[in-house]
């Protein structure tokens, strides 16, 4: 059994727990566990076969968790053009022309993620893709991941005409003579990449999750939520692990359809089972994922007034409320954790009222319910999420006032309702569990600049920059919790999130203490290495 000691700078035990953070100088591991702590570990390093790792002046911290995060749509991203990075619309045609040109071969063009702000409204044409990819179907999934762009080639391969009617909970945006213009959103985007897109191959898709996992244990990550999972991805997940290519847990939340949630059950329950069966330490299959919404940015996100600049509409909320209690509380009952995406505030109010229905009615029992995203709460809901032990989901990196929140957002909800996004510090301080995660590939899964935004509320690029709803702002030990301790509470885990004696060792070791440097310096502080129970990953 291995024995692992670390000495030579500050081990981070807990972060913030009760006003306080619990620290050491020196810690050891044996196998999977924490063992010892100060000199009790110094002297365990005088044993035969120890490691001794001499921390540098550096910093321990529990693992990190990732909250929410779609890792193999991410790891597929490096597949197709490279459209992210472009600072353009011009730049996104641009790198579609050049994979083409690398590609001749191919069927299709498949990417992602391209900047919605790039377009007026987020609305991209179907012809401005046509000029630079012919007679091959083309399909770019916007960052949202609820939104897809696709040229004239894919329309007809797909048989969208002005005559297709929408789909029930999706869009065509249409011209004004009712043809499809090129943008898909919600259902439309995500039937047609299920329907009419050839799926990759699992080869293909066990090398993005390789690729996925690899990464975020080089940046000190040692749990992810994979928070959208169709049946088709699981073999992906089985493969990985009987080849034992994660480098990272992985959780997986299946997706309940509004319409078929009632055969998805005994499925569910089967591949969990299946699973569990295979008794992989980094596979887990045991949450159910809720979408209740879309995004604010393509006006499908569930708002309880009107758009401030299309007052007809109030989005597409995706289930009816009376189906989506009935459904929780099924899944609950069969022992799954609910994960529910809400953006818009009457989708939060809707996810946090299953919730409720929940508790009322079935038998008391240990949960860890999260709603995911939180984008837009009504002060009123604030101290449900406590009332009903509900973990809050936030995505950090998003709690800034950038080009999406000035171009697309505020515009759409009015300043009136503005400062109802992101209400990270009220949630907590109502006395709620606040954890923190991604959403990745919608935004960076290094969970440093999101930490800093966390802290600060501005870009970390922008250090001088105002704070955006400064009294939402937390504190850093505060932020590092919501990595460790509550991602561990969302994974069920209540060995890990700490690294006090007899605990999981799950750890990463960092250059600089992100407690006491200067917020915005924490996304450059250097990860030295990781460790998973006990074993180094990184």
């Amino acid at each position: 059994m291995t024995l692992t000691v670390f000495t030579g700078g500050s081990i981070i035990l807990e972060a913030e727990r009760e006003g306080r953070t619990h620290t050491s100088d020196a810690i050891a591991f044996r196998g999977d566990r924490v063992v010892a702590l100060g000199p009790d570990a110094v002297a365990l390093a005088e044993q035969a076969g120890a490691t001794v790792v001499d921390l540098a002046g550096g910093t321990l911290v529990p693992g990190i968790g990732e909250g929410h995060a779609h890792p193999v749509l991410g790891g597929l991203e490096a597949a197709g053009p490279s459209v992210r990075d472009a600072a353009d619309l011009q730049g996104i045609i641009d790198a579609v022309a050049e994979w083409k040109r690398k590609h001749p071969e191919a069927e299709w063009i498949v990417g992602a993620s391209y900047d919605a702000t790039f377009a007026p409204g987020g609305v991209f044409d179907a012809e401005w893709l046509d000029a630079v990819t012919g007679d091959t179907p083309t399909i770019l999934r916007a960052w949202d991941y609820h939104t897809a762009w696709v040229n004239s080639a894919a329309l007809a391969a797909g048989g969208i005409t002005a005559e297709t009617p929408d789909p029930p909970l999706g869009r065509y945006v249409r011209r004004a003579d009712g043809t499809p213009i090129g943008t898909l959103q919600e259902a439309a985007a995500n039937n047609f990449i299920a329907d009419v897109v050839p799926a990759f191959a699992l080869a293909d898709r066990v090398a993005a999750i390789e690729s996925s996992t690899r990464d975020y244990a080089a940046q000190g990550t040692t749990w992810v939520q994979d928070a959208w999972v169709e049946l088709s991805d699981v073999d992906t997940y089985l493969a990985a692990a009987r080849e034992n290519r994660l480098h990272t847990r992985v959780n997986l939340a299946f997706r309940a359809d509004p319409a078929t949630w009632r055969e998805q059950a005994g499925s569910f329950i089967e591949l969990r089972d299946e699973i569990r069966a295979l008794g992989h330490a980094r596979l887990s299959a045991e949450t159910i994922k809720f979408f209740v919404d879309g995004v604010i940015e393509s006006r499908t996100a569930a708002l309880g007034a009107p758009y401030a600049d299309r007052p007809e509409e109030r989005g597409l909320p995706n289930w009816a409320e009376h189906e989506i209690a009935e459904a929780a509380k099924a899944f609950d009952a069969a022992g799954f954790q609910l994960h529910i995406h809400a953006i818009g505030d009457d989708a939060n109010r809707i996810a946090l009222d299953a919730i409720q229905a929940v508790n009322a009615e079935n038998p008391p029992r240990e949960r860890a319910h999260v709603i995911a995203h939180v984008a837009m709460l009504a002060p009123a809901d604030i101290a449900r999420f406590a009332e009903l032990g509900v973990i809050a989901n936030f995505e950090p990196y998003w709690a800034q006032c950038d080009a999406v929140m000035r171009d697309l957002t505020i515009p759409h909800i009015g300043h009136d309702r503005e400062g109802w996004q992101y209400l990270i510090g009220s949630v907590l301080r109502s006395g709620a569990t606040v954890s923190f995660g991604s959403d990745w590939p919608v935004t960076t899964k290094d969970w440093r600049p999101a930490f800093a935004t966390a802290v600060t509320r501005h870009s970390h690029l922008e250090p001088e920059a105002d704070s955006w709803l400064p009294d939402e702002r937390v504190s850093a030990g505060a932020a590092l919790s919501a990595y460790t301790l509550a991602t561990a509470q969302q994974a069920l885990a209540p060995e890990r999130g700490t690294l006090n004696v007899g605990m999981i060792a799950d750890a990463v070791w960092l250059a600089a203490d992100p407690l006491t440097v200067d917020p915005t310096a924490v996304p450059e502080i250097e990860v030295r290495g990781t460790w998973l129970a006990g074993e180094r990953t990184h």
